[in-house]
């Protein structure tokens, strides 16, 4: 039977208008759920800092609608904000920024606006809760362009420095509170077996024993104010998040349930000896620091997805460690779980996931959640639980009470300049020095300095820097690059030349000495995973360049983990890791010279083949020793 294109387009309009009055009924029916209940009284206990934090949160539990509980369990990107006014309406917890949801101004100016508009609405809503707002600050307030970016974990881990640590970490939670934010998704807990993947330079060290130590630093950095002692009840700075629980760093190669990648998001052997010895301690420590959220990851537990473990949040985590904070899912990491959004939703928070970073549909969402209760899919007693969590971590936090912002002088500041450049001393680790040509003479003449990472502030702040993926080039403003520290560092009467890919003329004396500061782009998650970190071939030519037009070479490697250099090493007479120092570069002049000493040791082993590979302690995978073991480290 035929249809006339007139039929066609009046069932057309018939269907349209039919669902665009389904989902207004929608709309409205959940926002009249909120707007018909009478607002607290003024003096509802919940509102007084008098009281304490659980009679608080009791308080607002008996007057927060389902509805209302269900939107504290949200986490939201917020640039998926169909408005500002969602906030309110469907009484948001939490909003983030993924990396590069900057606003419009990306200045410190435009982010306090932007975190202070997000909080008003969210203060505007019947009961008034404040909201989080989160960002994966994990090598300073990176977001921003001038903030003071520090050495990555890798270097901080190579420090060992745990005073120094907290330090920096007070020095973010600063930087942070300029702008309003108070939730950081750090410090990173992982613990790498494997140099191929992605994310080692987002760690401390493969050793749990310090993993604990430099974490705990780190999360009383974060939420201790200066001078505040350990043990005390006073409020929190800046919500320090340990992740990823549980075993990430150790995924086998070839596993990732994303095609784009190799080893991230990938598939964790379900071993309980090694969940007891190796993976549990530190997050155990963490939760004795005053740790009041932890992110699980986004690997998976043999076959399971930790944010649909009920056996490692809640029976592990939450019952036998004693956790009383909340649990917080990865980027997407809850709709990873198969099944429908619905059903991934349900596993996860019946397995003990207190808030879904979605970090989109936050409609569905709601929605989803209402009916698993009303269905009985999810027990109202598990999201009371969820809540509570949530509620406690805010009321520690005074965000219903004070105003723990920080003048916007702080970002940038000299004295966190200051403190980073100390910290990239402190990270470098010597692993070679033929002849004791380090720390340089101050007699030295001429010195030749090339590669592609002596003059690129990108390279070395590496990725998670204003750009999820970092941005390769010299465009950091306040920062300063390695070459521009050997310059100011050299001694009068030295002088320093500079080619980036060591063109210098062929028939000039050589140099005294040459300087070749190489390494890696900049990469994040996955999509730095390899198969042989090595140089590049424009490295080593570089390099082989220099040393034709100098005495001596010494080589600078800036890097997110330990490269392959097992054939080229032995060429060189001096070998310095860097890491990824962050926007200080005269921190690593500093050490080269001999202002400050050599004392950074491999936070992890540094293998000499991929045979070697996953390395699990000192033990490599076929038996051989590693070209250098964890701790190795020359000290001059």
């Amino acid at each position: 039977m035929s249809v006339s294109a007139a039929q066609k387009h009046n069932r057309i309009q018939l269907l349209t208008a039919v669902l665009m009055i389904v989902m207004l009924s929608s709309y409205f029916a959940y926002t009249s759920l909120k707007n018909n209940l009478p607002p607290p009284p003024p003096e509802a206990m919940y509102r007084s800092k008098d009281v304490p934090t659980m009679e608080r949160v009791t308080d607002l539990l008996s007057y927060m609608s389902l509805e209302e509980k269900i939107g504290q369990m949200a986490l939201v990107e917020k640039n998926s904000l169909r408005a500002v006014e969602d906030i309110s309406a469907y009484g948001l917890g939490a909003l983030l920024s993924g990396f590069g949801g900057r606003p419009e101004d990306n200045s410190p100016a435009g982010w306090k606006t932007m975190v202070e508009t997000f909080t008003s609405a969210a203060r505007s809503s019947r009961l008034g809760i404040p909201i989080l707002y989160g960002i994966d600050a994990i090598h300073g307030h990176s977001n921003i362009p001038g903030a003071t970016i520090f050495p990555h974990f890798i270097g901080l881990g190579a420090s060992g420095d745990a005073t120094l640590v907290e330090n920096v970490a007070r020095a973010t939670a600063n930087e942070l509170l300029a702008t309003g934010v108070r939730w950081s998704y750090s410090p990173t807990y992982d613990m790498p077996e494997d140099i191929r993947w992605g994310r080692v330079y987002e760690t401390f060290s493969d050793d749990p024993v310090l993993v604990s130590k430099l974490g705990s630093a780190y999360i009383r950095g974060l939420q201790k104010a200066q001078g505040q002692r350990a043990g005390t009840s006073s409020q929190v700075m800046v919500l320090a998040t340990p992740k990823h629980y549980l075993g990430a760093g150790g995924m086998l190669w070839d596993t990732s349930s994303n095609e784009n990648f190799k080893i991230d998001q990938g598939l964790t052997p379900e071993d309980e000896a090694k969940l007891r010895e190796q993976y549990l301690p530190p997050f155990k420590k963490a939760i004795e620091t005053g740790a009041l959220s932890v992110m699980a990851g986004l690997n998976s537990w043999g076959d399971t997805k930790i944010a649909a473990s009920s056996y490692l949040i809640t029976t592990v985590l939450k019952a036998e460690l004693g956790f009383k904070g909340f649990v917080v899912s990865d980027w997407y990491g809850v709709y990873e779980i198969p099944g429908s959004d619905y059903e991934a939703a349900v596993t996860a928070i019946n397995a003990g996931v207190d808030v879904v970073m979605l970090p989109f549909d936050y409609q569905d969402f709601v929605r989803n959640v209402r009916r698993a209760v009303r269905r009985g899919d999810i027990p109202e007693e598990r999201i009371n639980d969820a809540v509570q969590r949530i509620l406690t971590a805010k009321f520690e936090l005074g965000l219903f009470d004070n105003d723990t912002t920080r003048d916007i002088s702080e970002i940038g500041s000299p004295e966190h300049r200051a403190l980073a450049r100390e910290a990239v001393a402190k990270s470098l680790v010597l692993l070679k020095n033929d002849a004791r040509l380090l720390p340089l003479r101050r007699t030295t003449a001429t010195i030749r300095v090339a590669g592609s990472a002596a003059d690129n502030i990108g390279r070395q702040t590496g990725a998670w820097t204003v750009e999820w993926q970092g941005i390769d080039g010299n465009w950091l403003p306040g920062a300063t690059s390695i070459l521009a520290g050997i310059k100011e560092a050299a001694p009068p009467g030295t002088t320093v030349e500079f080619d980036s890919g060591a063109y210098f003329p062929e028939n000039s004396p050589k140099a005294a000495v040459g300087i070749a500061v190489v390494g890696e782009a900049p990469y994040a998650e996955g999509w730095g995973d390899t198969p042989i970190p090595s140089l590049t071939e424009e490295d080593r030519a570089t390099i082989e360049r220099l040393r034709a037009a100098s005495e001596v070479v010494v080589v600078v490697l800036v890097t997110g983990r330990p490269l392959f250099i097992t054939n080229e090493i032995k060429d060189w007479d001096a070998v310095v890791v860097a890491w990824l120092p962050g926007s200080e570069g005269a921190g690593v002049a500093d050490v080269l010279f001999g202002k400050r000493p050599f004392t950074g040791k491999l936070p992890l082993p540094w293998p000499r083949t991929t045979e070697q590979l996953p390395i699990t302690g000192s033990a490599t995978a076929d038996g051989t020793n590693p070209l250098f073991l964890r701790y190795y480290g020359l000290g001059i």
